[in-house]
């Protein structure tokens, strides 16, 4: 058995359990410090009992916490996650050495796979139990609001705790009851399986593929969770809760969707016939406190030479083009961008699935409608940017261009809405100058390539380059300055690029961020204007 300590992305331990005990907490006496006040002296302590290994909880103050919810008694392990204050430890079996079973501990051991929260005899019991519960209530009235109810939550817990007292005979000793309890309850008026894993904060992105194939990313690497769902309907049922309040619809005549949580967390489902193997679930999970400029310097994502020239980008009212492929943090930094506009300005946003989180008070947030069941009603980020220019906007920023709204958002950048930010998919920052040519044609307008170029190399100033490595990390690898035409051909520059080096021994990218030493076209404007600008972060 492995353990890894982290504090965010950050690894601060790493150690293979023995058989000597472990206690865990904040002053220098225990095998491991954790220096934080959120600690208590004595926090929680690991430790081995014939093969297999547990965690327990010594009284602490803020608890120790398993995927959300503060454990009450001692746990087996298997690969799983707690929280300790602002530390995670995750836990992982080798597989490549299965530890032996002893005879004398073959009862513990056969009570640890009763414990997996995804085995079979667990799934089997949780299905016997569910559909008691649907004979004593009716759930289909409970969704996601509702189900916020304290009242209703009491109802449904009554209900279950009446139920496993009557199956008492079934239940294996070893499976914790309240967390057996809380399990049906999410099943039952929220999200299922899924409810624990919204709570772990190590985890960015879940991933059902079936119903016992849930996957998650945690710092950047994907890993197989334990958790099931207890057949395709369960599935079915959680998306439908989804998408539901959002008056958003999902079946075989419409069998994809985009909606999100009510935290803001983007989720997009697809079922048969599309997906062959049952309906499939991705949510992207909302920071539920957004990354703000010294976090993604911590994270090493760009420098504090880099924030400061995005700052100038920004209060200097140029328009900027983020680009990346999927998964690559690129909302993440249009976030962390759209901080630096002056809370004075009046900031419009458009989204398909709104995700911006902006400090400032004079936002307006508009999110795209798809068409009702009839085929009629669609909103989309065309429409969307058309009508915000109607309202007095003093900085428009576009979550994705995806279509025909980038020929209306170059048009807007070059008449008067300068300081617009959005997003778009591509790998360099040449690329993202092709694609978004390709978008203009798709607005349907028959303009000739000559033209289109010019009205991109006016309208945009700065391309920011994001990529996600192959360690997981995400890093800006170029900043470029889009510097006008030479011919029927847009030229560009690089201000900053991030050269990579190596690997290290775990195979974490290395590499550094360098500036070109080009001073940008609109720094020398701002300068000859008599505004001071230190050229520091360009040597």
């Amino acid at each position: 058995m492995k353990a890894t300590i982290r504090k965010g992305d950050s690894v601060l331990n790493e150690l293979t359990l023995g058989s000597e005990e472990i206690v865990i907490g904040r002053t220098d006496d225990n095998s491991i410090t954790l220096d934080d006040t959120k600690v208590s002296r004595h926090h929680a302590k690991i430790h081995c009992d014939g093969d297999v290994y547990f965690i327990e909880d010594l009284k602490s103050s803020n608890g120790t916490l398993y995927y959300g919810k503060k454990i009450t008694k001692r746990r087996v392990l298997n690969d799983d996650v707690f929280s300790i204050g602002p530390f995670t430890i995750t836990f992982q079996t080798d597989i490549s050495q299965p530890p032996p079973v002893k005879k004398k501990d073959a009862k513990v051991s056969s009570a640890k796979s009763a414990d997996i929260p995804g085995s079979d005899e667990v799934i089997e019991l949780k299905k016997e139990i569910h559909g008691l519960l649907i004979d004593k209530m009716d759930l289909k009235r409970a969704n996601v609001s509702s189900s916020d109810s304290e009242e209703v939550v009491s109802k449904v817990r009554d209900a279950v705790s009446s139920i496993i007292k009557e199956l008492e005979k079934k239940i294996p000793k070893k499976v914790d009851k309240n967390s057996l309890i809380q399990d049906i309850i999410d099943e039952a008026l929220g999200l299922g399986p899924l409810e624990a894993l919204l709570a772990d904060e190590t985890v960015s992105e879940i991933m059902v593929n079936s119903k016992d194939r849930i996957y998650v990313e945690q710092n950047g690497k994907l890993t197989l969770s334990n958790k099931r769902f207890i057949d395709d309907d369960q599935i079915r049922g959680v998306i439908e809760r989804i998408v539901t309040p959002l008056g958003r619809r999902i079946d075989e005549s419409s069998p994809l969707v985009d909606a999100r949580l009510k935290d803001g967390s983007r989720v997009n489902a697809i079922i048969p016939p599309l997906a062959l193997k049952g309906p499939c679930i991705t949510i992207r999970k909302f920071a539920k406190t957004p990354f703000v400029v010294q976090d993604l310097i911590n994270f090493g994502t760009f420098t504090p030479k880099i924030a400061e020239f995005f700052k100038l980008c920004v209060s200097s009212r140029q328009n900027i083009i983020i680009s990346g492929g999927t998964g690559s943090g690129k909302t993440t930094l249009l976030n962390v961008m759209s901080s630096f506009i002056p809370h004075s300005e009046r900031i419009v946003t458009i989204e398909d699935a709104a995700e911006l989180q902006l400090p400032q008070d004079h936002v307006v947030s508009l999110e795209s409608r798809p068409a009702n069941i009839e085929g009629k009603g669609a909103i989309v980020i065309r429409d969307l940017v058309k009508n915000s220019l109607r309202m007095r906007p003093d900085r428009i920023v576009v979550g994705e261009c995806r279509g025909g709204e980038a020929l209306d958002m170059l048009q807007a950048m070059n008449t008067g809405h300068d300081g617009s930010l959005t997003t778009a998919h591509a790998n360099t920052p040449r690329d993202v100058l092709s694609r978004i040519e390709t978008m203009v044609l798709m607005a349907g307008m028959d303009l000739p390539t000559r033209a289109i170029r010019e009205q991109i190399s006016s309208a945009i100033n700065i391309i920011v380059q994001q990529s996600r490595l192959s360690d997981g990390s995400r890093r800006i690898t170029h900043v470029t300055e889009v510097t006008g035409m030479e011919g029927d051909k847009i030229t560009l520059q690089d201000i900053f690029i991030y050269k990579q080096t190596g690997y290290d021994s775990q195979h974490r990218v290395l590499g550094h961020f360098e500036a070109t030493g080009l001073i940008p076209k609109f720094v020398d404007g701002l300068r000859q204007k008599g505004l001071e600008v230190s050229l520091e972060m360009f040597s």
